[in-house]
């Protein structure tokens, strides 16, 4: 049985309710490091390897928002966030691409599609935070605003 004074890894004994947050990457390496981070910093993950795979995940779990690499295998992310805008079930969940491609094809077919932001890699944490916050408190998004560690 769970006890509230003790130290828990998730808050069952609180009334917080966590924000949920699909990580669909095709590198399980940066999908383990981003899930430890944003577990360390109270959101709940869901990960994906593929687009096709973001696309199932995200209708069965309703996360608050998806980070979505473009290069994957089964459905790029821009096709990935294609799918999910023509979806009822997840057409309002923000989408952040997370993409070591500065422009091109890609990314603006992502942008087209209904990607909420692009964040460049390698990011920062720092970064990575001011644009959840941003995204999930919905506050408004102004694009010229300049984010920490960004040009």
């Amino acid at each position: 049985m769970l006890s509230c004074d003790q130290p828990v890894e998730h808050d069952e004994c609180s009334n917080v309710v966590k924000d949920k947050i699909l990580i669909a990457d095709d590198n399980p390496d940066l999908r383990k490091l981003l899930a430890l981070r944003l577990k360390e910093s109270r959101y709940d993950t869901v990960e994906a390897a593929t687009g096709l795979e973001a696309l199932e995940q995200a209708r069965a779990t309703g996360p608050d928002l998806i980070l979505m690499d473009l290069a994957m295998p089964a459905g790029n992310g821009d096709e990935a966030i294609a799918w999910l805008k023509a979806d009822s079930l997840t057409r309002d969940i923000p989408v952040i691409v997370l993409t070591a491609f500065l422009y091109g094809t890609l990314v603006n077919r992502a942008i087209a599609a209904g990607a909420a932001e692009i964040l460049h890699k390698p990011f920062n944490l720092k970064s990575l935070d001011v644009v959840l916050q941003r995204h999930l408190s919905r506050q408004p998004y102004y694009p010229m605003q300049k984010t920490p560690g960004r040009f």
